[in-house]
């Protein structure tokens, strides 16, 4: 962990956040509205449903609260991966830069389960595109309407992630 972690929070922030309503940014203030700052409640709602029994409620104050505080995680890490990039004058954030930042926050825990997933990501990403350019290299015959033949991909499977006990502080080491 590094010792500078006030970095990312010390940042001077070119933007400022309306909470008006609207869309996209304002070309002349600069203003980021709070939809274009926010995860989609929804999807904020199913994430948290997938770990709760199925009976479960979530109140609209739960999930706002849970939007506010998963969209400032993915800012502050972000924002960290950006500076790294931009101090080795990059534009582009990979997922590398994500895992680095992770790490540096001191998020340990889940840098290392997201470096796998991005490990295997990106080997079942090279078989495809190696499975597609054979394919295209062995002049695949077509079926009875002239068209190729579908072709059937594999995606990685999800991250999981074990709940907390409340007695336990330390992450499961399920991941």
């Amino acid at each position: 962990m590094v010792d500078d972690i006030g970095t990312n929070a010390d940042r001077d922030y070119d933007h400022k956040y309306n909470y008006a309503g609207g869309s996209s940014v304002s070309a002349e203030d600069g203003i980021i509205k709070e939809q274009d700052r926010l995860l989609p409640i929804a999807n904020v709602g199913r994430i948290m449903k997938q770990i709760l029994p199925p009976n479960a409620k979530i109140s609209k104050e739960a999930k706002e609260t849970m939007q506010e505080c998963v969209s400032e995680f993915i800012s502050f890490v972000t924002g960290e991966a950006s500076d790294k990039c931009h101090k080795e004058k990059r534009k582009t954030v990979n997922g590398d830069d994500i895992c680095w930042a992770l790490g540096t926050l001191g998020f340990d825990d889940y840098a290392e389960p997201l470096k796998r997933y991005l490990h295997r990501y990106r080997e079942l990403e090279g078989e495809k595109a190696n499975q597609s350019k054979a394919s295209e290299e062995n002049d695949e015959p077509s079926n009875y309407r002239g068209e190729p033949p579908m072709k059937h991909t594999v995606s990685p499977a999800p991250l999981k992630f074990n709940v907390l006990e409340r007695s336990n502080s330390s992450l499961s080491k399920r991941l």
